[in-house]
This record gives structure tokens, C-alpha cells and sequence, in this order.
């Protein structure tokens, strides 16, 4: 039954990836506003879609430690579930990706038409350069950035290791750092076709204040991304 399930909802994914890239083809001739609608719509069918046919249900506390306006939130990354979920859960969603993702046809152009930022992470110091002047960028359109400090999918359970670029921006910003952590890899994993019934729980932490000293901030973003693991 998981089987058949997750091929409905593969199905699924990407019958409504395909239409939602159309309309936001079009969508883009008038504004980045209207990209990012189609994009928060697209990945609101896809949460209700993951709930009715895989039966994953999303358990979200702590959202009164984002602030108002813009926001850097440093989230844990085990599935893609994680690339579309927050955009349901905050007014303007702006997600740090790899810069591989441009090549996609159709869908590549419209995530850099909807305002998001893409990072060569091979890049060395010009990425970094790059990252926070688009990090200003998303500040001055009063954009909530959310990034992913390990830098790729990591197992649940599997030991943090994180990336500098989020120091780099907290600094740069002046915005404090909101650690997330999550289980999301325990229901839909890194590269597995199933996709397991269950509660995935995104725990939001309190913020980090961005003046923190470099290894005082990267221990506590460590222990806050780590919260589900300790509370299982």
C-alpha cells in the first residue's frame, strides 16, 4: 500500500509541478509577486496532497519565534519536503537553493523570477560575496530567507555539519538566526521512492542573536537543529 501511495503522489508532484510552472510562466510577465503566489499555491496543493494520499501530517511549533518582516531562518534539511513547506508557513518565502536547479527548463528561470537565491557551492569567496548581496537584496523586499546551513540532505539522526554562509549572513543582515529543526527524513527520506505515514514536526527555536560571536552562534544553531533528535 506505501508503494502504491507514493507512486500516486509521485504522480501527483509532478502533474501539479508541471501546470503550477505554466501558470507562473505566465505569471511572470506581470511581477515577482505574482511568481511567488503560483509558487505558495503550488506548494500548498502539495502539503494537502502529501497528507490525503501518503497520510503525512505536519506538526509546526514555535512559529512565534520568527519575527514580523524580514528573517533568517536556518532550517535542517533531510527531504524535499523541506524545499516547499515554508512556503505555507510564512508571508514571503525566500529560499537559498544550489545553483544547479537554474538549468531545469521552465522551472529554473521562474525560482530566480520569484526573488529566491541561488548559490554556487563551489564558488569559494565570490559565492559568499554573491550570497549576501542577495541576502541584502531579500531584506530590502522584506523577505523571510531560509537557508540550509548543512548545505544538502542529511540522514535523520546523521552528525551536523554546517556550512559558514550563515554566520556570514547574520552578520551581514543584523537579523538574528532562527534555528530549525525536524524529522522530515524519517517519513519521506533523502532518496527513498516511499514516503511512510507519520507526523513530520518542525520544532522553531528561539532566535539567535546575530552580534552572537562566531562559535558561540554556530554551537547554539548546532544544538537548536538538533532539538527533535534530543526529544526522541
Amino acid at each position: 500500500m506505501i508503494v502504491l501511495r507514493s507512486a500516486l503522489f509521485n504522480v501527483v508532484f509532478f502533474g501539479v509541478t508541471f501546470v503550477m510552472t505554466l501558470l507562473a510562466s505566465l505569471a511572470r510577465l506581470a511581477s515577482q509577486d505574482r511568481v511567488l503566489a503560483v509558487a505558495m499555491l503550488w506548494a500548498r496543493v502539495l502539503t494537502m496532497a502529501v497528507r490525503v494520499i501518503c497520510g503525512i501530517r505536519v506538526e509546526v511549533t514555535g512559529l512565534e519565534h520568527i519575527p514580523p518582516g524580514p528573517a533568517l531562518i536556518a532550517s535542517r534539511h533531510q527531504s524535499a519536503f523541506d524545499t516547499f513547506v515554508w512556503l505555507t508557513l510564512l508571508p514571503r518565502c525566500c529560499y537559498v537553493f544550489k545553483k544547479e536547479l537554474l538549468r531545469i527548463p521552465l522551472f529554473g528561470p521562474l525560482i530566480a523570477g520569484s526573488g529566491m537565491i541561488a548559490v554556487d557551492r563551489d564558488g569559494g569567496g565570490m559565492a559568499i560575496r554573491n550570497l549576501l548581496r542577495e541576502a541584502d537584496r531579500a531584506v530590502r523586499d522584506d523577505r523571510q530567507i531560509v537557508i540550509f546551513p548543512e548545505g544538502t540532505r542529511s540522514e535523520p539522526g546523521s552528525p551536523l555539519v554546517l556550512q559558514p554562509g550563515i554566520a556570514a549572513m547574520a552578520s551581514r543582515t543584523g537579523l538574528p538566526v532562527v534555528p530549525v529543526s525536524t524529522n522530515s527524513g524519517s517519513f519521506w527520506g533523502r532518496r527513498s521512492f516511499r514516503k511512510r505515514p507519520g507526523t513530520i514536526r518542525i520544532v522553531i527555536g528561539e532566535p539567535i542573536p546575530a552580534d552572537t560571536e562566531r562559535k558561540a552562534l554556530m554551537r547554539a544553531l548546532v544544538r537548536g537543529l538538533a532539538a527533535v533528535d534530543d526529544a526522541t
